[in-house]
């Protein structure tokens, strides 16, 4: 039903609750065919004809308009307030929850603009919780929404979700397909803040894809759209995903200088939750990109776990530092130190990341392997391959199973190096 047909059947529905008729309800001010063609969702009332019938009605307005209440309609409005806040705070189990308790309240069926609000918070929720096949259902239901109902930002934020969850799930045609649509339909003469966010989210699919030719070429234009635009959002954008882009196409020093800017204006404008993920990724590139200089690694992640720890970073980002703490202490010869970041990484990681699993498992059984416990790194190795076999079958999985071939090798287990050797060329299509 149409929010006109439910207003309607309210009208209707309360009218015989009081004893009246249409002509009894329309008198003096309305003719009873009128009140019944609005009944029938045939016409829609003005404001001052539904205040009307609402005083003729003994009803409350906002219960005319939304089937609710006014106290029902501030008690969804908190729920849905603290649920935000939840997943703002990094709570995304708690935020979950929240929003699927509002979802599942029939109160909400009515209220289409806080009905979108539960579905799209609850798609992040279940992005963040790492159930990535629940949030892209959600969230295509909620694109297939009728153009117009739907703001034109909400849409763009749902693209720019949706082509998220799908590069992260390794399903890279439609991660593309769902971007290029989105800013096909949108007018891209005029940037917005929204518009760079789909661009920049779009570009990190070109670069997982290999398309690397037009990733290059993309990230000069987002670039160039970013510094006409002259936002801090935009300009973190855009420089961050050529940074990223930079790195692949071999251009290192540049990825790391396009990176530095946008961490620069992020520790200027942003909150701290984003600075300290942005932090992390940095670190993450400078390990990739200067693979000698571990200990300024190791210094700015050591910074970047103590600031997650404090803001409102979730166990996921709090485990991601901590496993590549582990890395880096194993690169630099301290596999007992590694160990302890692995173990607590493991620790953290109660919803179903199947990657960050894995690389835990990973880094683990390599320390362990340094440390001569070899049942251990076996065990903690196989169980890396266990989550890898969930993973999406792309570039990453590809070197997380070259690292485990090696470590396997190491420990002399011959055949389970070969099967894993097997599933590195697997993933990248030989």
């Amino acid at each position: 039903m149409t929010s006109q047909d439910l207003v309607g059947q309210r009208i209707k529905t309360i009218r015989r609750q009081r004893g009246l008729s249409q002509a009894q309800l329309a008198h003096p001010e309305l003719s009873d065919s009128y009140v019944s063609l609005i009944e029938s969702g045939k016409r829609t009332p003005t404001p001052a004809v539904l205040e009307l019938l609402a005083q003729k009605l003994d009803c409350s307005l906002t219960y005319l308009i939304n089937g609710v209440t006014a106290e029902q309609m501030e008690e969804l409005e908190i729920g849905l307030r603290f649920a935000r806040l939840a997943l703002d705070n990094g709570e995304v189990e708690e935020a979950r929850r929240r929003f699927g308790e509002l979802l599942a309240d029939r109160s909400l069926i009515g209220l289409s603009q806080l009905h979108q609000d539960a579905e799209f918070g609850y798609a992040l929720a279940a992005e963040a919780c790492g159930h990535r096949g629940e949030a892209i259902a959600i969230l295509n239901r909620l694109l297939d929404t009728e153009a117009g109902i739907m703001p034109e930002d909400r849409r763009v934020a749902i693209a720019v979700a949706l082509c998220r969850c799908y590069r992260e799930k390794g399903d890279l045609g439609p991660a593309v397909e769902v971007g290029e649509t989105m800013l096909k339909d949108m007018n891209r003469t005029t940037w917005t803040d929204d518009l760079i966010e789909l661009a920049a989210t779009l570009l990190a699919a070109y670069g997982v894809r290999g398309d690397l030719l037009r990733a290059t070429q993309f990230a000069n234009e987002l670039l160039a759209a970013a510094d006409l635009l002259g936002t801090p959002r935009a300009t973190v954008a855009a420089n961050w995903n050529a940074a990223r882009i930079a790195e692949l196409t071999g251009r290192g020093e540049e990825s790391l200088a396009l990176a530095e800017r946008a961490l620069a204006v992020q520790s200027e404008n942003g909150d701290s939750r984003n600075l300290a993920r942005l932090r992390l990724a940095y670190a993450i590139l400078l390990l990739r990109v200067r693979p000698d200089d571990l200990e300024t690694a190791r210094d700015l992640l050591a910074r970047t776990h103590r600031e997650l720890g404090e803001s409102a970073a979730s166990r996921a980002d709090i485990a991601r530092c901590s496993v590549f703490l582990a890395r880096t202490e194993l690169a630099l010869g301290r596999p007992e130190e590694a160990a302890e970041h692995a173990l607590a990484a493991k620790g953290l990681m109660e919803e179903p990341h199947g990657e960050l699993r894995s690389e835990a498992h990973l880094v683990l059984g390599q320390a362990y392997e340094q440390l001569g416990r070899r049942e251990e790194a076996a065990a903690e190795l196989a169980a890396a391959g266990e989550w890898l076999e969930r993973s999406p079958k792309i570039r990453i999985a590809a070197q997380g199973w070259l690292e485990a071939a090696e470590a396997f090798q190491r420990i002399e287990d011959g055949s389970a190096s070969t099967a894993a050797y097997q599933r590195a060329l697997a993933c990248v299509g030989l």
